[in-house]
């Protein structure tokens, strides 16, 4: 069983907790989309948020902020 973590430790990685539900759901799809398993194996390996959760922790996902004045998808 994984070991169950703590927003505490992830205060020095991502600066809000929202961002991080974010971050850590969008690199959980990432990773099960990318996994190919059959009945069941989902189940017995490490699952993808928990995968994703370590991955933050590590320093192996990044992300950026866009501007919102950059963010033209309305045409005037």
């Amino acid at each position: 069983m994984p070991t169950p973590y703590s927003v505490d430790e992830f205060k020095n990685r991502i600066d809000s907790l929202y961002r991080l539900v974010i971050v850590g759901a969008r690199r959980a799809n990432q990773i099960s989309k990318n996994e190919s398993h059959g009945f069941g194996g989902l189940t017995r390996g490490v699952k993808p948020t928990i995968r994703a959760m370590e991955e933050v922790l590590e320093g192996k996902v990044s992300y950026y902020e866009a501007d919102r004045e950059d963010d033209h998808y309305l045409d005037s």
